[in-house]
């Protein structure tokens, strides 16, 4: 009998399993059965054809409402065209030279109908579609193609029928009777998950739960079996983790405790500004990580503007006065250039070694990024391989130009990751590889993100670390008042935004103004997500038509403001095209006021400081995601006026787009909108497997539904691991964890 191993050729026969194995890489019954269905349909239920996209291959149930034959007028044949209904839209189904489909698509017969959606006058249809007919009764079925093996199926004979993704050459009935096949064939010699667990959570075993999910007799059997194999995915996520937390709790790392008369203390003591309560706590937990002597892997997430900054130089601080070096890897040039220009105005005589003025036992800032000239980088190079009793850098602020094998760290005790989800998994473990030349054993990492990130993810995601929330905004941050700029419904209200920069200008204050691409002849990057376009449209006369025809570019819109609306005004042009010099030539003339508009793409999304700009204009603002839309209005509002975020945007009421908008509009939580943000968006695999190209991993488990199910899964695996570190005693969890976990994933957990 075969189990979850068997190859399928030998179960559903070998043409079946060629498609199956070519089409939707399926191997295995295991492969087969966990390839579950996309939805389940009652008979009669009908399938909402209004959502159905151009080019998208669909599997829809309706209704026969309508068919016509008529002959080709410009030759022999005829055409067939079939209209079916969910009762309040409709598709069309067209064949040509099909006659006999006018005696079998009778109307008023329901049927599931697979292809691909294209356009005919303005009308969704799909070309010769493939499809099965429900008949009335004890749930017999009739063939709208000749089936796959020739044989008859009871596949549609239960209440609930299953829908599976399927793809043009594989229907989501053919899956159904492969799965029929392997589900009555199948013989599990045990569950992975224990039976005291099972019986703890309530969960069905798992031949149950297969059985409910793909053939279930009521939705409440589907939701328990959707509910066990959930939690078996969870679990092994959970179980990769814990394994990862015990092993890194073995790891040794020199210990960097504070001390009482070192660089820590007495910048304590000179800091204009008091830290709030969650600096101070958080702070207080990585001075007590930072001394122990396993090494810290520790998550800060925040609030735009809590502070992070403040709590990551106090670490590093720390560890240089204990006689280590730390790092800080920042995604972009602009961002670490300003993290140096900040670290060094913050420590003041603190932070320039070697130079007049400077105070005993000062440490030193070094920068390198991949644009420095030939001479600053040797200079930067020498600073960061120099121990720091010969007069060191301690702290070391970079990009990727930090990872090459070139450089070298005298003794790297800290790394701090700035804006973590900007690099990849060999990047940051290139960093922390580099503390294996002095002999020190691992080094403390903090990573941080601006990006509030909700409980579930955290849980999943960065389960191996130990997290840090900052909730709380330093005295003396200003308000931001958000307003959504409807500018097809309401015009003129885009007048009043360009007349409210010139206001808030003439005040003396500064604006920015972002876009979703950069534009020009050669639009590569910078852009606001998948969905922004390239650069494919005639550049408008007006700064009216740039904004309202999307999606809107900084070059084409700078120079629309400068000859138009914000004629006179001091503009300036920021985005990833531009060579470094001229970035931080740009950023260094905002910053110092001689700029009055900055019109930029994301580029100035996280770590751009600037206390005097106050009102920030986003064009095209629906192509946007929440988080993102919120770290931008962060940027504004940082001094002591109070700030105005303008969100242009052209999506009408209603659109998921205007919705998003509007919740950025209502709140200023950045934690509720990351809620908000996952809720409305697909979830991704949050495994990493996007990044190698892999399909989903985890096809059940949703962050945003299975809050429970993971603190179950995360509870009962640290239960597990600490009686059984290698899971040697438990050879199902083993194996489920490698079947939903593979080796590259592992891995990516591992150094996330």
């Amino acid at each position: 009998m075969p189990d979850l191993h068997t190859r399928l050729r030998s179960v559903v026969g070998e043409k079946t399993a060629k498609l199956l194995a070519s089409q939707l890489d399926l191997h295995t019954v295991g492969d087969l059965l966990q390839h579950y269905p996309r939805r389940h349909v009652s008979r009669g239920e009908r399938t909402d054809l209004s959502a159905l996209k151009l080019d998208e291959h669909v599997t829809v149930t309706a209704q026969v409402l309508r068919v016509n034959r008529r002959p080709m007028r410009a030759k022999r044949g005829s055409i067939t065209e079939v209209v079916v209904g969910d009762g309040r839209h409709s598709v069309l189904l067209t064949f040509f030279n099909q006659a006999w489909r006018e005696r079998e698509l009778q109307v008023g017969r329901w049927g599931m109908f697979a292809g691909k959606v294209g356009a005919f006058r303005g009308n969704r249809q799909l070309l010769h579609p493939d499809y099965r007919l429900f008949i009335d009764g004890a749930g017999a079925d009739e063939d709208g193609t000749a089936s796959p093996d020739g044989d008859s199926f009871d596949e549609f004979a239960g209440e609930l029928v299953a829908v599976y993704p399927a793809t043009k050459d594989v229907a989501s009935w053919v899956i159904s009777r492969a799965v029929r096949i392997a589900l009555d064939m199948l013989q599990l010699s045990g569950d992975p998950v224990p039976e005291p667990i099972r019986r703890r959570l309530g969960l069905l075993d798992l031949t149950q739960a297969l059985h409910g999910m793909h053939r279930p007799t009521s939705l409440a059997d589907r939701d328990a079996a959707r509910r066990r194999l959930s939690f078996d995915e969870a679990l092994a996520v959970q179980l990769v983790l814990a394994r990862r937390r015990a092993e890194t709790e073995g790891f040794a790392a020199a210990p960097r405790p504070w001390r009482a008369d070192g660089l820590l203390s007495r910048f304590d003591a000179a800091c204009p500004f008091t830290l709030t309560q969650g600096q101070a706590e958080v702070g207080g937990v990585i001075a007590t990580e930072l001394a122990d002597a396993h090494p810290m892997h520790r998550l800060l997430h925040g609030e735009v503007g809590s502070g992070k900054t403040i709590v990551a130089l106090r670490a590093m601080l720390q560890v240089v006065d204990a006689g280590g070096q730390a790092v800080l890897l920042a995604p972009t040039e602009v961002l670490a250039t300003q993290h140096a220009r900040t670290i060094r105005a913050l420590l003041g005589p603190l932070g320039c070694a070697g130079q007049l003025g400077a105070a005993p036992d000062a440490t030193s800032v070094a920068l390198l990024t991949g644009s420095l000239s030939a001479g600053a980088r040797r200079s930067a190079l020498a600073s960061a391989a120099t121990p720091l009793g010969d007069g060191g850098a301690g702290i070391v602020v970079g990009t990727h130009a930090l990872l090459q094998d070139t450089v070298e760290l005298a003794e790297l005790g800290l790394v701090v990751v700035d804006e973590q989800h900007r690099f990849g998994v060999e990047q940051r473990d290139a960093l922390r590889g580099k503390a294996g030349v002095s002999g020190k054993g691992h080094p403390h990492v903090l990573v941080m993100t601006a990006t509030p990130i909700p409980r579930t993810i955290a849980m999943t995601v960065f389960g191996d670390l130990d997290i840090s929330s900052l909730t709380e905004l330093p005295v003396g941050r200003s308000p931001i008042a958000t307003s959504v700029v409807p500018v097809a419904e309401k015009p003129t209200w885009l007048e009043r935004t360009w007349q409210r920069v010139r206001e808030e200008v003439t005040a003396g204050h500064q604006a920015y103004v972002v876009c979703p691409r950069i534009g020009g002849p050669a639009d590569m990057g910078d852009t606001a997500g998948d969905d922004a376009e390239a650069d494919s449209l005639e550049p408008p006369g007006s700064a009216d038509d740039v904004v309202l025809d999307p999606p809107a570019a900084v070059l084409e819109l700078a120079e629309a403001l400068s000859g138009g609306p914000l004629a006179g005004l001091r503009l300036g042009v920021l985005h990833g095209r531009l060579p470094s010099e001229d970035k931080d030539a740009v950023m260094a003339e905002f910053g110092a006021g001689r700029l009055d508009v900055l019109v930029a793409t994301t580029i100035i999304e996280v770590g751009v400081d600037v206390p005097n700009a106050t009102v920030m204009v986003i064009a095209d603002a629906g192509r946007f995601g929440v988080s993102q839309l919120h770290q931008l209005r962060g940027r504004i509002g940082r001094g002591s006026a109070a700030g105005i975020c303008l969100l242009l945007t052209a999506d009408e009421l209603g659109t998921p787009a205007r919705q998003r908008l509007d919740a950025v509009a209502g709140t200023t939580d950045g934690f509720a909108l990351a809620e908000l943000d996952m809720e409305q968006r697909r979830e991704g695999d949050v495994l990493g497997a996007a990044q190698s190209g892999r399909h989903r991993s985890l096809k059940l488990l949703s962050l945003r539904r299975d809050t429970e199910l993971i603190l179950a899964a995360r509870t009962e695996a640290a239960a597990v691991i600490a009686a059984d570190p290698q899971l040697s005693t438990h050879p199902g969890l083993a194996e489920l964890a490698a079947s939903i976990v593979d080796d590259e994933q592992a891995e990516y957990l591992d150094k996330a």
